[in-house]
């Protein structure tokens, strides 16, 4: 059997990792070694981060959705419930995006989310004022 030279192939894998670790630092970027070491762990943080960025953004959409609402006299657990009950199906990016570009649709999202929970009956009336007013009757 003839024999077998593998520098072709070691040399285009250590050419794969080398350009994987292109910007990064010190001998990261040049030694296989310390390359490889650094573009495995890399890409584990990309696989992790990939789904961190989307509970990042989701958390993003609620406190802006939040803000948006809290405006119009409610809140945002309270909006989303209204919006359930009116059977309104948007999904919070797209509330998000209406509350920042559209605030008049959004206003009229918040009152279609109002008059489906019945019982907030003025904008002014929060749940603050309700339990300052149960105090004062008790």
């Amino acid at each position: 059997m003839a024999r077998v030279k593998r520098g072709v192939t070691s040399h285009a894998k250590h050419k794969k990792v080398l350009k994987a670790a292109k910007g990064f630092y010190g001998r990261r970027k040049n030694t296989i070694r310390a390359a490889k070491a650094a573009v495995d762990r890399s890409k584990q943080f990309a696989t992790r981060d990939r789904r961190v960025k989307k509970r990042n953004f989701r958390a993003l959409w609620i406190q802006r959705i939040n803000a948006g609402v809290r405006e119009h006299g409610l809140t945002y657990a309270r909006f989303i419930d209204g919006l359930n009950k009116a059977g309104i199906e948007v999904d919070r990016k797209v509330l998000s995006d209406i509350a920042i570009h559209e605030p008049e649709a959004f206003a009229a999202l918040v009152e279609q989310a109002r008059t489906a929970l019945g019982y907030i009956k003025d904008e002014s009336e929060t749940a603050h004022a309700r339990a300052v007013g149960e105090k004062r009757a008790a």
